[in-house]
Order: structure tokens, then C-alpha cells, then sequence
């Protein structure tokens, strides 16, 4: 049997079990998900206080919605503030009280409980479910006359997928209740707030703890655990949600990354540029964006005669640069590149530590070209973004792949309508990725409004996929902002845009390297790259003399003369992950040299420091 078709039985016998355990509860959906199963339910009716309340900020310090203990009353004081008209709970459900739901679970499983499938009228489907809104406001819903229900015991529930013949089907061990987490009705934070309860199931139980394992070697690099610990970067209710706060050593990394990006693209022919984080609405109204995406843009403030909005994309302003004067072809590939701050609006239960802001950095480019040198530009680009990624250690097929994201043509309000260049401009991309030799996989659906795009897709240590780095081809903007250049026979042409992103968001991919590298960064990108512990208080003098060479020297390194034993030095030194221990004492100072202990490695022995110093300087230029 498909392992998706059990998952989603299961979320009925989840249903059912809870149905059994709080009988005054109400149902939302329960689907089968990638690796498991979850059900949303409404506890208001619920009477039994469980637990205490204990719930986890949900600024992104959550991820998936991972949390200890939660009540559908979590969000009662800010929907309140937000003059929502959320109905409090005071049912409170803590993970301990999942062993009772999933033992109840097995106790019906083990009675070998038939899915019978019926079709029925609405008004007979009405009856039913009379007592539950959320399934009657599903029923009003469905525009066929006949609904679809499935029977299992005494539960019954409305759907259309497949199910198991019997319960006879599911292995009891193949499965675990982990999590609860809170969810709007239908994902609309105006509806009522729910409990979502999560589980995982898998073929067998060796699956199922092979997954698990899986899951606590992604926990244990948790790019908010390991930042937390590593006192990389904070977030504050005070300044608001999905906006970090980096620390001395968190903006270390995220410069390293930026000052990487900026002197590899200008290498390669980019002009990086500078513009404001502000723009009139106007703007985005000739762009196209605003109808599109207003729901994720701040809201315009008015300034005198004004609407300004902080800006979302930075494409309307690069292309005010571009048309500022005319242009020739001699100018073109004309490449743009900005380090660009940016600014949307992500709801919260989507905030997900660095990796989904509400304000972040976008390593942005524009290229402005002719259309029949778009194959090679993009070529260009994908050269750059996979030596990017060589750089910092993600291997393609490993870390990341390729994914040619189609747009939808029967979609006439999401996609503008163009079939002839729609065409023209996915087979461009599908060739460019063809001749490359790379493996890609097509998706539709998945463009922006103004052409396709080849997506880099990142895998992190939870098994999900983000989008990482992106370049898309556009032949709508430059209609839509009059670009043109003087071709060769004195013509005036339109020109194509390749939008594209190198390293992507800094602080995404700051969180990838984070979890990649457990926190253990290369010497490049580590926030403190050497420690100088002196042996005693006679050698602190030459450790000064030693930390204030590399500082000149454009290291980031600390001179430990704090009055403490060498091995809780070297011990914390090993905890924080510092690349490089450099310990100095009589034999040290005589030699002019160093003892050295490095990171993975332990005491590689004594150096002459200015020998060090070469190879060090070595090992950062290189960014090995």
C-alpha cells in the first residue's frame, strides 16, 4: 500500500482517537504530508485543563511549528490587540499528553476498523456533521451535489482521497505523534486559531527511527540553537518579529559573506551600485509588483504629497539607473549588482529564525541585454553561482539542485500574456541547464509574473527544500519601464532582463552554513578566528605582542589573559570552535614562535609565528 494513503488514514485515526479521549471537540482538515500526518482541531468546548501553559516566542525561534507545549488559547492577547474577534480556549495540550492519543491510536488500530466510503447528499451530509462548523462550512463548499465520506467505527469524516481497506494495513510501530503546534483555520490568521497535532509514519519501525535519528542531527545543528550558543545573533519583541539583531560575531559572518560577494562580482564585470530602501508607491504601481505582491509589502506612510513604501525588490530602482541616459549596445551586458536591503512582510507562524525574515539582505543583480545574449548571460551567472557555492562547501546533487520553474498560461491573472516569449525564454533556460550536463526537474506554476526562472534549491538538515539562488529571465519590465538601447544599425531595441541573486538572501544562507557547518566555520567565516592564551602572567606581554600582529594583520583574534587554568582555556577555546589555540609561554617567546592546537586536530606543535602568519594569510585569501 502507498505509504501516502496510510499517512492520511492515520490522520483519520487520529481524528477518531481524539474524538474518543475530548468527545466535545471539533474538527478541521487532517492531511498526509511528506513525512507524516497532522489533523487541526478546535478544543473550545474542551473543559479539562490540562498543563500548564507553556508556549515557545513564535518570532522564528520555532521551526515547523516545534513546540513544547501550546493552548489554543496562545494567541488570545494578540488577537484581542488586533481587533480580532478569535473566541478563547482554555484547553491546554502538552506533548507528554500525545503518548495517551497515540496509545488510544493502537487500541483502535488493533480492532482491524474497515474505511468504508459513501457518497451522500449535502443535506444528508449536514445532518452528520451538525455539530461541527468547520466541516459544514467545508460542505457549503463543495460545489458537487454528492459529498464524499469515509466511515471507520464510529468516526466519520468528509473526503475524497483513498484510504486503506482496514487498519489491518498499518504497522503499529511505524508511527509517532511529535508535535503540536498552533494553526489558523484554512491559514487565515482572521480565523479562529487552532491546535494542530503532528505525526510522522513510515514503512516499518526501522524507517521510522532512521527519520528520527535524522531529526535530532537537524536539532542538534539548528542554526538557532548553535547562533544562540555561539552568541551570533538575537531577536527582540521590543524591535519586532523576523527582525535579527547580529552581534559582534554574527556581523563578522555576515560581512565575510558580503565583502566575498561584492569582490567576486566586480571581478567579473558587475557595477555595484547603491540606492534607498524607500520608494513611491508609484513605483512598484508601474512595475506591476504592487497588485501582485501588495499583500506581503508594508503599507505606504504618507509623506507630504506622498505615498512611500519600503521597497520589497530593488529591480524598479536599477532599472531608473539603466534609463537615466541613453544607452548603446557597446554598453551591453550592462550588470548591475546591489547588496540590497529589503523588506516584506511574512506572517508569523512563517518566521523561521534566519531563514525567513521580514527584513534581510539580497546579494541582487541586473543584467540588461540583448535577447539573443541571454543563453550565455545566464551561463555567466550559473558559472558564478556554482563556484559561490564551491566556495562555501555546498556540493550540487548533495546540497543543493536545479529546479526550471514554469509559469502557468491558463493563470491570465498571475502571468502576464505573452505565450510567444514565454516560450521563447523557457527554452532558453531549459537548454542553458541542458547543455550544462546538470540534473533539473520542472515545476509549474512556480514563476513570478514576468517570466520563468531556474531556481537554486537548497536542502537544509530537516530535509526541506528552500529556494536559495535564483535567475530569472524577464520580458515584461522592460516594456513596462520603456528600456531600450541603440543598436548597431542606430535602431532603438528592447532588451531583456536576467534577474539574479549569487549567494541569495546573506542571512538564509548564513543560517545554511550555520547548520552545514554545525557552527565550526572555515577560518575565513569564523567570527573569532584565534585565541593567544598566555601559560602565565610573564607571557601575557609577548601574547599581546602576538594578538596585536594579527589584528594588524586583519585577524579577528583575543588575547585569553583572563586569571584561569590553560586547560579550561583551551576546554572553552574547543566549545566556542576557534580554528586556531595559540598557546605562548619561555620556549615560545625564545623561539619566537607559537604552540599550536588546532580545531579537529589538537596539538600540532610548536611554529615559528612568523611562519604561521604566512599560512594563515594563505589559508584566508584561499577561503579554503
Amino acid at each position: 500500500m502507498d505509504i501516502q494513503t496510510i499517512r492520511h488514514s492515520l490522520a483519520h485515526i487520529l481524528a477518531y482517537a481524539i474524538q474518543e479521549v475530548y468527545p466535545m471537540v471539533k474538527f478541521g482538515i487532517g492531511p498526509a504530508i511528506d513525512d507524516g500526518f497532522y489533523y487541526d482541531f478546535d478544543f473550545s468546548k474542551v473543559k479539562v485543563v490540562k498543563s500548564p501553559l507553556s508556549i515557545l516566542p513564535s518570532d522564528g525561534h520555532q521551526r515547523g511549528g516545534r513546540v513544547g507545549e501550546i493552548s489554543a488559547s496562545a494567541k488570545a492577547s494578540e488577537d484581542k490587540s488586533a481587533g480580532k474577534q478569535n473566541s478563547k480556549m482554555d484547553f491546554k495540550l502538552a506533548l507528554e499528553d500525545l503518548s495517551v492519543i497515540e496509545n488510544k491510536m493502537r487500541e483502535l488500530i488493533k480492532q482491524n476498523l474497515k474505511f468504508e466510503k459513501k457518497e451522500i447528499s449535502k443535506i444528508e451530509a449536514k445532518k452528520i456533521f451538525k455539530n461541527q462548523p468547520y466541516k459544514l462550512e467545508l460542505i457549503k463548499e463543495i460545489k458537487e451535489k454528492k459529498v464524499g465520506i469515509y466511515k471507520s467505527g464510529e468516526f466519520a469524516d468528509l473526503c475524497k482521497e483513498p484510504h486503506i481497506a482496514s487498519t489491518a494495513e498499518i504497522n503499529l510501530d511505524s508511527f509517532k505523534l511529535t508535535k503540536i503546534a498552533g494553526a489558523y483555520w484554512k491559514g487565515n490568521e482572521k480565523n479562529q486559531m487552532l491546535l494542530r497535532i503532528y505525526g510522522l509514519a513510515f514503512e516499518n519501525k526501522e524507517k521510522l527511527g532512521e527519520y528520527l535519528k535524522a531529526q535530532e542531527e537537524a536539532e542538534r545543528r539548528d542554526h538557532r540553537v548553535i547562533g544562540k550558543k555561539l552568541d551570533l545573533f538575537i531577536f527582540s519583541d521590543l524591535v519586532g518579529k523576523g527582525l535579527p539583531l547580529y552581534t559582534e560575531k554574527g556581523a563578522a559572518i555576515k560581512r565575510e559573506l558580503e565583502k566575498f560577494v561584492l569582490e567576486e562580482e566586480i571581478k567579473r564585470g558587475y557595477k555595484h551600485i547603491s540606492t534607498p530602501e524607500l520608494a513611491r508607491v508609484e513605483l512598484y504601481k508601474k512595475s506591476g509588483h504592487y497588485p501582485y505582491y501588495k499583500n506581503t509589502m508594508y503599507p505606504p506612510m504618507k509623506i507630504d504629497k506622498d505615498e512611500l513604501i519600503l521597497r520589497p525588490m530593488a529591480c524598479p530602482h536599477h532599472f531608473q539607473i539603466y534609463s537615466s541616459r541613453p544607452r548603446s549596445y557597446k554598453e551591453l551586458p550592462f550588470r548591475m549588482a546591489e547588496l540590497v536591503k529589503l523588506f516584506r512582510y511574512e506572517k508569523s507562524g512563517e518566521l523561521t529564525g534566519l531563514m525567513r525574515l521580514r527584513s534581510f539582505c539580497l546579494a541582487d543583480s541586473h543584467i540588461i541585454c540583448q535577447k539573443e545574449l541571454a543563453q550565455n548571460e545566464i551561463n555567466e551567472v550559473l558559472n558564478l553561482i556554482e563556484y559561490c557555492c564551491s566556495v562555501l562547501g555546498f556540493e550540487q546533487g548533495k546540497d543543493y539542485r536545479y529546479r526550471l520553474s514554469l509559469g502557468d498560461r491558463q493563470a491570465k491573472k498571475k502571468y502576464f500574456k505573452d505565450d510567444e516569449n514565454w516560450d521563447f525564454a523557457e527554452n532558453v533556460l531549459r537548454q542553458t541547464l541542458s547543455q550544462r550536463k546538470v540534473e533539473f526537474f520542472e515545476a509549474k506554476n512556480e514563476a513570478a509574473f514576468y517570466g520563468p526562472k531556474i531556481d537554486i534549491q537548497m536542502k537544509n538538515f530537516y530535509g526541506k527544500e528552500d529556494t536559495a539562488f535564483t535567475v530569472q529571465y524577464d520580458f515584461v519590465m522592460p516594456k513596462r519601464f520603456n528600456l531600450s538601447y541603440t543598436d548597431k544599425d542606430g535602431l532603438d531595441k528592447e532588451p531583456i532582463v536576467i534577474h539574479r541573486s549569487s549567494i541569495g538572501a546573506i542571512e538564509r544562507t548564513m543560517a545554511l552554513l550555520i547548520e552545514k557547518y554545525e557552527g565550526a566555520f572555515p577560518l575565513w567565516l569564523s567570527p573569532i578566528q584565534l585565541w593567544i592564551i598566555p601559560i602565565s602572567d610573564r607571557h601575557q606581554a609577548y601574547g599581546k605582542e602576538i594578538a596585536d600582529q594579527l589584528i594588524q594583520d586583519g585577524f579577528r583574534c583575543e588575547l585569553k589573559d583572563e586569571n584561569e587554568t590553560i586547560s579550561k582555556k583551551i576546554r572553552e577555546g574547543e566549545i566556542q570552535k576557534i580554528p586556531y589555540l595559540l598557546v605562548v609561554g619561555d620556549r615560545e617567546i625564545e623561539e619566537k614562535a607559537i604552540s599550536v592546537r588546532q580545531r579537529g586536530k589538537g596539538n600540532t606543535g610548536m611554529i615559528k609565528f612568523k611562519e604561521f602568519l604566512k599560512k594563515i594569510k594563505s589559508e584566508r585569501e584561499q577561503r579554503k
